[in-house]
């Protein structure tokens, strides 16, 4: 068994992305593929080591890339100014995660029936949104994401099941938000999970995290519960 990777570009008005592929040459071909969304700084290694561990399980996968070719944050400010567009134009954020989607489920050895998306923090908002406007896949998983809605998908039906993987005492998404979210996949007739887990803020995955003041701090227990929860919700939808 082995995990292969490359490097996947693509493009959209005028735009370059490269995403990244990781795939194990010793699973059934076509499989399932798991889209990975990357936080706000844009698409790095703590991604790319997620799709080499889903890889080892046995799934393809790809991480999309939002900002184009050679655009990485590199600090908190760099990060903001990079999301902030996307979030101020929810449209163009969808359209480039749909765009996405249908990348992953063009690869050769991928079963465009089988494709689901998971994404941290940014990426966790990411993959709500991509469930919100119907895009292609069997279910999403937010790891410490955003909730606030898009406002362009209020009575849209959610077909994609759903998870989303949350620290209680997160400052980006207070236990309100994480109510009000419940209620919007519920009118939407989504089948959702909302894993909370106590005593835990922002970034809890990410053990390069340590920052109290910023509300990002990672949790060894939580990173580990929420793996297994995503393995679990995996072996569900495929």
């Amino acid at each position: 068994m082995t995990v292969q990777t490359k490097v996947v570009e693509y493009s959209q008005d005028g735009t370059n992305f490269e995403g990244y592929f990781a795939w194990n040459d010793a699973a059934a071909q076509p499989g399932p593929c798991v889209v990975v969304s990357h936080a706000w700084g844009g698409l790095g290694e703590f991604e790319q080591a997620r799709a080499r561990d889903l890889a080892e399980l046995g799934y393809a996968a790809l991480c999309l890339d939002l900002y184009g070719k050679g655009v990485r944050g590199s600090n908190p400010e760099e990060n903001s100014k990079l999301m902030q567009p996307f979030l101020d134009d929810r449209a163009m954020l969808q359209s480039r995660l749909t765009l996405a989607v249908d990348v992953a489920s063009q690869q050769e050895i991928v079963d465009a029936s089988q494709v689901a998306a998971m994404g941290y923090c940014f990426g966790g908002l990411c993959v709500l949104d991509m469930a919100r406007v119907g895009a292609a896949v069997l279910g999403v998983v937010s790891f410490h994401g955003i909730f606030h809605p898009p406002g362009n998908t209020e009575g849209n039906d959610i077909t994609a099941k759903v998870l989303a993987l949350h620290g209680w005492d997160d400052p980006m998404a207070t236990p309100e938000q994480a109510v009000a979210l419940a209620a919007e996949l519920t009118a939407a007739g989504a089948d959702w999970q909302i894993h909370g887990y106590g005593h835990t803020v922002h970034a809890f995955t990410n053990p390069a995290a340590q920052n109290p003041s910023l509300g990002t701090v990672y949790s060894e227990s939580a990173a580990r519960r929420s793996w297994s929860a995503l393995v679990n919700f995996l072996e569900e939808i495929f």
